[in-house]
Parts: C-alpha cells; structure tokens; sequence
C-alpha cells in the first residue's frame, strides 16, 4: 500500500515585482493544484508561497497516482454492426479491432433510441511522474505576467529569469524540466545571511529549512511578521504606524527576513503638510509614517531592513541619508509654490489640456463652477456654501501646476487646501479643494462639507457627461477615464446627502453646459442609465451605504423599486429601497408578495394597465370576504394616501402589510374570474386597486421570497 506525500514545486528567481507577487503567487499555487484536480490527482490541500526571489506551492498528501477508472466506449449502433446474415460488418470490425478485442466480446448498451455496441474498459490510473509535465506547463501559461523576460541566450520567457527549479514528492526528485531547467532538489538561502545552494531533504522541510536559511517563504505569515514588529515598536514610542494593506504587503514582497527598525529625521520638516511628507515615504521609500493621538506626523519612522544587522545603526544611518534629499525637495517645492498663489496657478490651466474634444483644465474648471451653481439652486442650498464651492471649483485644479503635485501627484487637492489657507481664502473655500476627490476608491470618506459635496459631484458629473458626450464609453474591462468609480461616488453623495432632486433634470443641464462639444446626442440618457444600472452593484456592497451595521441590497430588491416608475430622484430611490429591504424581512413578506404575482398574472391575462384605475362598484362586492378586503383597504387607504405623499414608504408598506390575513382568506375563498362579467370586473379593480398602492413603493411581485 502506498503512502501519499507532499509534491512541493518551487520556482527560484530574481527579485519578483513586488505590486505582483502576491497575485503571482497565489495564481501559481491555485493553477496547478486546479491543474493536477482535472487530471484526477488528489490531495487534501495546496499552500501557496512566495518571497522575493522565489514561487512555490506545496500540495499536501498528494497521491502518487491516478485511481484507475471504467471507461465505456460506444460503438457503432447494431443495425448497422451486422449485415442481414448477423455477420460482423466492416465498421463493427474496425471498432473491436480499436478497442483490442473480438466482436463476440462486445456488449450492448440499449436506450430508448436504440441498441449500440458497447466495450467497457479498465483503464490503469496514469503516475504523477508523467503528467506533472504537463500540468506546470499549462500552470505557466496562465500566470498573469503582462511583459515576459529572456536571458541567457535562450528563448525561454518568464516573468524574471529563473535560476533553480526544485520538484519534490516526499525525499524525492521528480523528472520534469520547466523554463529551461531540469528539477533538483536544489534551494537558494537568504542572499547575505544564507547559502547560496542548499540541499531540501524532503518536501514536508521545506517551510522550515528555508527559515533555517533566514527566509520567511509563507507571504501571509512574513505579513504579519512585519505588521506585529511594527505595532510593538510604534507602542514603544507611544505613536501609531500609519500604513494599510497594500503597503503591508509591497513591503512584505520586498523582504525575505523583516527586520523592524526605528530612524528619524529632522522637526524643520514638519512644516512641510505632512501628507506630502507621507506620500515619499510610503510610495517612494517604503516606509512607515508615525502618527501621535491628534494625527499628526511624527519626526521618527519606521522601515523595514531585510537583513539582521550585527550594527543596527549603520542600517539606520544609511535610511535617514535617503530620507533627507526626498524631504528637502519637499520642503523646498513647498516654499516655492508659496510665492505665487493659487489664482495666479490657475491662469496656467488654459494651456493644459484636460481631453482634446473637451477643451482646457481651465474649461472644465469653469463648467464645474456653474454646475455648483445648478446643484446648488436645486437642493437651495446656503448662498454662502454655494459661493464657496464656487471660488472652490474655480481654484481646485491650480495646484496641478505647483512643483509639489508635479513631484507628488496622490497630494493634488490637499496641496491646494495647504495653498488656499496660505493665501487667506475662507477655510471653507480650502477644505472644499481638498475634498473635490472625494471618495477616491470604494469604502473612502465622503466630503463632509456642503461646499465640498457640491464640487465633488460637479467635478464627477462634468467628467461623467464629457467623456459620454465624445463617445468614450467604458468597455468591458476597459475604463481608462474611471466612469464606473464616478459613477458610484455621485451615488454615494446623492444618497448620503439625501439630495432629492431630478436627476434626468440635472443631467441634461449639463449636457447643455458643454454646447456643441458632444457629439453624442444620446448623452443625457445614457449617462442617466448609466447611474441607474450601477444602483444593483452599488446596494450590494455595504461599505456604500452610510448607515451603521448596514447590510448588502439584493438585486431583486432594487430592481423592484425601479420597475415601480419612480421618480429618478436617487434619494427618493433609496428611501423606497430601504423600505422594501426592511419589508422583505417581516413575517407578511412572502404571502403578500405571492399575492402581487398572483395579482399581476391575473391583469396581464386580461390586458388591464395598472395606470388604469376602474371605480370599485360596493354594490357588487356579494362574498363576505371580498366585502371585509374593502372595508379594510377602505380604512387604510386615507392614511396610505398620506404616507405616500410624504414619502414615507416604510409606513405604506406597513400599512398594507396589514391587509395579509384579508387577503389571504378573499384568495381562498373568492373566485375572481367570475362568470358575471360585471362581477368578475369589479373584482380585477378591487386587486388592482391595491395592487398600485404597492407599486406605489415598489413591484414587490418581482422580490424573491
């Protein structure tokens, strides 16, 4: 009986991108466990690994062999196997002969469509030892690596030149060769403190031999390594180390052996903004900024060596000299740009083009100062934020100039905040420049200020329209302009503002604003649609909605509301579809809204429009049941009218929740489609009747419940 054992399988190359290794590794270990799968090579899991200068993954208790398998082979249908004698014919022949046996050997295999010859065949499970070849060479193909290498004088591609090709199963070397290289059981070290070769005597050591070599090999653990040695030092110090995910793991695919350690550098740049400051040591340097309580920027860092220096402060030496030239552009760009102020900037935006068809940065900037000024009008905001977003729209883009955002583009529109405060604008005139961007990515900050709400959705609705108004719609994948991330922030910032004005409205003054530049007449509509058609996406991710402990939206929620011809008003969609949402949860859910389906079917059947409404004749209400179902909804309906008016859909859909039990029992016990037509008719009112006070909120009939 054989004992199953680890297949390990590691690429040694030269330093990996590391904005890539992440992604490579786990695509690496994920393709060829999905690989081996197909081909019937079972194992009970795949660890995936990956350092700077190495890919592996580990396949534990991975069977040595495929499990032999039956295979049935059709043959020919027996009408056509034998001649009118019952002799073999040429064809049944061949395929016995293919198939390695007699034509008496064969058995048959009936269906209802008939009788076939059939051989069924033992087929002896195939060794990893060769379809391993195979499977790493499809594995190969399907990295994501978007520009290939060569080296050497070969023509071998990869991603960086690889230099060892290690395939083990248990103590022992497979024989596959990959990438131009033939496997051993061969390891690189760490590149200063391990050894340049070094044997792996079985697979299963392989986490821990690599350690021994000073080389942490599992991404994940290496991660929180680095973010645990990171917060005890920045506790140590009484700061907080400011860094996210993303910066964790760059920096975690640049180190094989992290080693925190603490430098600093001079307080005269702290008069520097701090977010410039920040920007060159994260994204040039790697490091890790130190906040204190108030958020504001330490003058000591923290960086991550990968080596275990005997003298730590030769190492820390090394990373102030580097710090100092990046802070001192900083600090001398900053006074610089102090000179002249951001007016003066904004001049110069009417030689830099924003799109060719749609004219200047200085355009633009124009056409979002008048969009404030419609927002603005329409939400009757305070005169004094409409001005300020104004002065804001018209100054948010001058620091694209400045010799600081030319040298650290991430700080465009904070710089300008620094700039505006500097030159006495109102500070909310600033804090609006700084907010224009707001939300950047998906779960980001909202701008908290009105003046700054109105000169982010200008500034996104402005894009929005232009780049639809020439044609550049996004396909696919492919969204050079970022629509679909605008798109989700004017809906972010509509519904968080509770901003309940017309959005087709709004759009199409836009439109207006760009005269004849656009090119598409169907601008305001597809721009429109466009908002609209991202609201599913957007009620499934909880990070968009504002409230606490939100929940993910269903589709079918939000495309009941929208089939209920709202008013494309995105706040007044979002009160109907928090209602529904709510609704959906109660106990009355799915009996009222079989009752809707029920309803819907039973007026499409006869043609009856839900915009029709037909007066309800009490005269004719003969059943006791149809009769109490009136007089309940009668009751209800003053009330109803009311809540509908006032917008309160949670209140009409409780309301009506109430008619459950009335309209069960009128469903059990009333035969609609009576054969008085007069009766029958009356009825269909009575059901649409109610009917339109639920699509008065939403088409419930289309929740699924």
């Amino acid at each position: 009986m054989s004992t199953n054992h680890t297949l390990l399988v590691e690429l040694g190359t030269e330093e990996l991108p590391p904005k890539a290794l992440k992604t490579l590794s786990t695509s690496f270990a994920d393709g060829l466990a999905s690989e081996l799968k197909k081909l019937g090579f079972e194992f009970s899991e795949h660890v995936a690994y990956g350092a700077p200068r190495r890919l592996a993954v580990a396949l534990n208790d991975c069977v040595r062999k495929q499990a032999d398998k039956l295979v049935e082979k059709r043959g020919p249908a027996v009408s056509v196997a034998f001649d009118e004698n019952g002799d073999p014919t040429k064809a049944a022949l061949g395929w016995a002969r293919g198939n390695g046996i007699d034509i008496s050997q064969a058995e048959r295999l009936k269906t209802d469509k008939g009788e076939w010859l059939l051989h069924k065949a033992q087929v002896a499970g195939q060794s990893l030892d060769t379809q391993l070849q195979k499977a790493l060479e499809n594995t190969i193909k399907q990295l994501p690596i978007p520009k290939a290498m060569r080296w050497g004088s070969t023509t071998t591609e990869f991603i960086r030149p690889v230099h060892t090709l290690c395939v083990m199963y248990g103590d022992e070397v497979l024989n596959v060769e990959l990438l131009g290289l033939k496997a051993e059981n061969q390891l690189s070290g760490h590149r200063f403190h391990g050894d340049h070769r070094f044997t792996l005597s079985h697979a299963d050591n392989y986490e821990s031999s690599l350690r021994d070599q000073y080389v942490i090999v599992n991404y994940v653990k290496r991660a929180k390594a680095i973010e645990e040695q990171l917060i005890v030092q920045a506790k140590e110090l009484n700061l907080t180390p400011d860094y996210n995910q993303a910066l964790l793991e760059e920096i975690s695919s640049l180190v094989e052996w992290p080693v925190v350690l603490k430098a600093d550098f001079e307080d005269a740049f702290l008069q520097v903004p701090k977010e410039a400051l920040i920007y060159t040591m994260k994204d040039d340097q790697k490091y890790v900024p130190l906040l204190d309580d108030d958020g504001n920027l330490a003058s000591s860092f923290l960086f991550v060596s990968n080596i275990q220096s005997k003298d730590p402060s030769q190492v820390i030496n090394g990373n102030q000299k580097v710090i100092r030239p990046r802070l001192s552009d900083a600090k001398f760009f900053f006074e610089t740009d102090k000179k002249t102020p951001l007016e003066s900037k904004a001049e110069k935006l009417s030689s830099i083009l924003f799109q060719k068809d749609l004219g200047t940065v200085a355009e633009k900037s124009a056409r979002v100062s008048q969009i404030v000024g419609l927002i603005g009008l329409a939400v009757q905001a305070n005169n004094q934020d409409v001005d300020d977003a104004k002065r804001a729209a018209k100054l948010a883009k001058a620091d694209l100039v400045s010799n600081m955002v030319m040298e650290f583009p991430s700080v465009q529109g904070v710089m300008g905040y620094h700039y505006a405060l500097h030159d006495g604008e109102n500070t909310a005139v600033a804090v609006a420049i700084k907010e224009q961007y707001l939300p950047k990515f998906a779960g980001d900050t909202l701008p908290q200020s009105t003046a700054g709400m109105l000169v982010s959705l200008a500034e996104k609705l402005d894009t929005l329209v232009g780049i639809f108004g020439i044609n550049k719609l996004p396909k696919g994948d492919k969204d050079p302009f970022a629509l679909r991330r605008s798109a989700i922030g004017v809906l972010r910032i509509f519904i968080a503002f509770n901003l309940n004005i017309s959005l087709t409205q709004l759009i199409n003054d836009v439109v207006d604003l760009f005269g004849s530049k656009l090119s598409n007449k169907e601008t305001a509509s597809q721009v429109t649609s466009f908002l609209i058609d991202r609201l599913k996406p957007f009620y499934a991710d909880a990070s968009n909605l504002e409230q606490e402990n939100a929940k993910a939206i269903s589709a079918d929620i939000v495309s009941a509301v929208l089939a209920s011809n709202a008013s494309v008003s995105l706040s007044d969609i979002n009160q109907r579809v928090l209602a529904v949402a709510e609704f959906a949860s109660t106990e009355s859910a799915e009996s009222l809204v079989n009752a809707n389906k029920r309803v819907a079917n039973i007026l499409s059947k006869n043609n009856v429009s839900t915009q029709h409404e037909q007066a309800i004749n009490k005269t004719l209400l003969s059943e006791s049941a149809e009769q109490a179902l009136f007089k309940e909804f009668e009751t209800l309906q003053g009330s109803i009218n009311q809540q509908i008016k006032d917008s309160d859909y949670k209140g009409v859909l409780s309301q009506l929740s109430n008619l459950k039990e009335s309209l069960d029992t009128f469903f059990d016990e009333v035969m609609i489609m009576a054969d008085d037509e007069s009766v029958k008719q009356n009825r269909i009112a009575l059901v649409s009747t109610i009917r339109n006070q639920f699509l008065a909120v939403a088409d419930i009939s289309l929740l699924n419940i």
